[in-house]
């Protein structure tokens, strides 16, 4: 059920604003003022964090693949980073003239989509890669049996915790993939449109063009949003030396408390997608 994989020729993207309230929070609610959705609970964009191209101009920096199951680089220019607790699918793309057709998810992941704070930043993209080791994925894949209502998927949960000193502390709030604003084919329905029709408007980017630069890779990593902070992940950023803990784990197997034992020890059952990354 669960597999070790190394992901590197793939398209890297995320959603952003798919959890109630996460960017409010993360102070970046203002960066979509002028996005329109059709519904109230619409995620804002979907965003690139790594794009396997030769050419991309302004863009040259997602062409540095970020990833990492251990480890985040503090950036040499930023101090204000913060953990993003995820789910990452790995996706199949299809296309047919130039357009994605479909995407078919065959494994999940926890994932943390490491950002830094910038107010000023352009696009979401400008704070999402800044090089090696700016992203957390799990080398544990867990395999999908359908991505739809009444999915092993459905049974899991989301935890996040900030290590220092020997003191853990929880830095998301523990979260059921069902929290998703949008899932199963309502979501994969509306990143197909996105990576299709999405606009070059700040703060997005246009995906069909990083796509056709990329020339059209053939899976996707997508991160699908981030859940609310704490009380403590909200006020507390990032520093070296620092632990940064994301865990997907099946609530129906484990309880909240087990998995605080398991962060604790730094030790994780392998039936658990985990990611444990020093902040160096």
């Amino acid at each position: 059920m669960e597999k070790k994989m190394r992901i590197q020729h793939i398209i890297g993207l995320g959603v952003a604003g798919n959890f109630a309230g996460h960017l409010e929070q993360a102070g970046e609610a203002s960066d979509f003022a002028n996005v329109k959705t059709s519904e109230a609970s619409q995620p804002k964009a979907i965003f690139p964090f790594y794009v396997p191209a030769q050419q991309l101009d302004d863009f040259q920096f997602l062409s540095i693949y970020p990833l990492s199951a251990n480890t985040i680089n503090f950036p040499s220019d930023a101090d204000n980073l913060q953990i993003e607790p995820e789910v990452a699918l790995l996706c199949d793309i299809a296309y047919k003239e130039g357009k994605v057709i479909s995407l078919k998810p065959t494994h999940f992941a926890a994932y943390n989509d490491c950002s830094i704070r910038r107010p000023n930043a352009s696009k979401i993209c400008e704070k999402k890669n800044w090089g090696k080791n700016s992203k957390g994925l799990s080398s544990t894949w867990i395999a999908l049996d359908k991505f739809a209502q009444g999915g092993n998927i459905d049974n899991y949960r989301i935890a996040c915790f900030h290590k220092r000193d020997g003191k853990l502390s929880e830095y998301g709030v523990d979260s059921p993939t069902i929290g998703y604003s949008y899932f199963h084919q309502k979501l994969l329905d509306w990143i197909i449109d996105r990576m299709n029709n999405q606009p070059d408007e700040n703060p997005m980017n246009n995906i069909a063009d990083l796509l056709e630069k990329a020339n059209y890779p053939d899976k996707a990593v997508i991160s699908i949003g981030a859940t609310r902070y704490t009380e403590f992940g909200e006020h507390n950023f990032l520093q070296i030396g620092d632990t940064s803990i994301v865990v997907v784990y099946n609530a129906q197997q484990y309880s909240h408390q087990q998995i605080v034992k398991m962060a604790e020890k730094e030790q994780f059952n392998q039936d658990i997608s985990a990611l444990i990354q020093q902040v160096r």
